[in-house]
């Protein structure tokens, strides 16, 4: 079989997971530092969605490490099933999180002034935790094709 970038159990999927760990983690720690997080529930949900991506990519990235270490192949059809599945439900959790969190802060800032008028809200770390989200859930679905590439491949 062709290795492909991002493959499990290998180097470039380690960086990958990493990466999305590393982002997911990032934006979960901004939100909720954030103060008046919990006034909007969608910012409750991308920190949900956050922890959830942090928790798979950590899990997965922990596999890889395991894999290189032994030098073992990762790439059966029952454990590629079980990953897509995985990813596929991981990233449109993350997407609807980053989008529904994305459209409050549109109307945050363009629609009602909130930000402007409510002091207290973290509008600049609310946006740089939603970049962040997005950014994690564009490195999620890089591995989600990749996976499902190797398991049309099998």
């Amino acid at each position: 079989m062709k290795s492909v970038f991002g493959s499990p159990g290998k180097v470039s999927g380690l960086l990958l997971r990493m990466f999305q760990f590393l982002f997911a983690a990032a934006s979960l720690a901004l939100m909720a530092s954030a103060s008046g997080f919990s006034f909007a529930t969608s910012f409750c949900f991308l920190i949900a969605a956050m922890g959830l991506q942090v928790l798979w990519s950590f899990g997965l990235a922990c596999l890889d490490i395991h894999a290189l270490r032994l030098k073992k192949d990762l790439h059966n059809h029952i454990f590629l099933s079980l990953l897509a599945v995985g990813d596929w439900v991981t990233a449109i959790l993350s997407l609807a999180a980053a989008c529904s969190s994305a459209g409050v802060m549109v109307v945050f800032i363009k629609d009602t002034d909130i930000c402007r008028s409510q002091t207290t809200l973290s509008c600049n770390t609310f946006q740089i935790s939603i970049a962040l989200a997005f950014i994690a859930w564009f490195l999620l679905a890089v591995s989600s094709y990749v996976v499902f590439w190797l398991l049309a491949t099998i």
